[in-house]
């Protein structure tokens, strides 16, 4: 049974959160242990995210991973002792193969949303697909990427919003794109709290956010009847090796997953 299977009849959002990018084992584990803690309180169903690998970065000296297997490793390790799905951003054909042996979604990531390789090649492994919306594109031309998992033979895919390209160095979330992708692709759609406020294009090469709205857009996001929420936490970061600037502190985590609980049980 996939994710969406096993949350098609919760009354509560789900919740894809993690590291943006495997450091180590310890620290994996660590995180995982935190917030399976949390959603088990509240019930709420969850998948551990964390990149195998950085492919889309500024900089040719920036991190972009431990080594592809090692990390892989680390994500069925943390599969197998929290007995939770994991879900890592694919790049390629090649990494969809790889990836689909150690984890049970597959991200396509913003910018490689309408690459029909590599969409072709996820359905095909049989896993989860979860298709980030393109800073690009419009709400409704999401379609067309789920069709084209479809057309391959899975139906268990999702969408993901994470914000729409607001001139060269900034985001915006437009609300309406949530109700609008769950009527066109007819599949769940995920509100992504912390890409959604990244600030990309900055003249030092390194991408910047404002995470003190983390808050304020998963608050909407739940209130417009989104059906889960993604987010990157760790427990430091500024010292994050990729997309510290617009992390939660994992401590933070518990105060937020409350008020998101008090909102869905308020709209339902």
């Amino acid at each position: 049974m996939n994710i969406i299977e096993k949350t098609a009849n919760s009354e509560m959002f789900f919740l894809l959160a993690g590291p943006c990018v495997i450091e180590g084992e310890e620290m994996a584990l660590q995180i995982a242990e935190h917030v399976v803690r949390l959603t088990e309180k509240w019930n709420i169903p969850y998948v551990f995210k964390g990149s195998f690998k950085k492919a889309n970065r500024s900089r040719l000296d920036s991190f972009t991973g431990i080594g592809d297997k090692k990390a892989l490793e680390i994500l069925a390790k943390v599969k197998r002792e929290f007995n939770i799905p994991v879900v890592t951003d694919i790049h390629s054909p090649e990494d969809a193969l790889m990836a689909a042996e150690y984890v049970d979604v597959l991200q396509v990531p913003a910018f490689l949303c309408r690459q029909t390789d590599l969409l072709v090649a996820a359905a095909r492994t049989g896993k989860t697909v979860n298709i980030k919306k393109g800073q690009f594109l419009s709400p409704e031309s999401m379609r067309f990427a789920v069709d084209k998992v479809r057309e391959s033979g899975n139906e268990a895919v999702m969408v993901t919003e994470r914000g729409t390209t607001f001139g060269y160095q900034d985001l915006v979330v437009d609300y309406r794109g949530i109700q609008i992708m769950q009527q066109a692709c007819g599949c769940p759609v995920v509100v992504d709290i912390t890409h959604s406020l990244q600030q990309p294009n900055q003249t030092s090469g390194v991408t910047g956010g404002q995470p003190a709205l983390i808050e304020t857009i998963a608050k909407a996001g739940i209130a417009v009847g989104a059906d889960g929420i993604f987010l990157e936490t760790h427990p430091n970061p500024s010292v994050a090796k990729s997309d510290g600037a617009n992390m939660l502190r994992l401590d933070l985590l518990a105060g937020l997953l409350e008020k998101l609980v008090r909102i869905r049980q308020a709209v339902l």
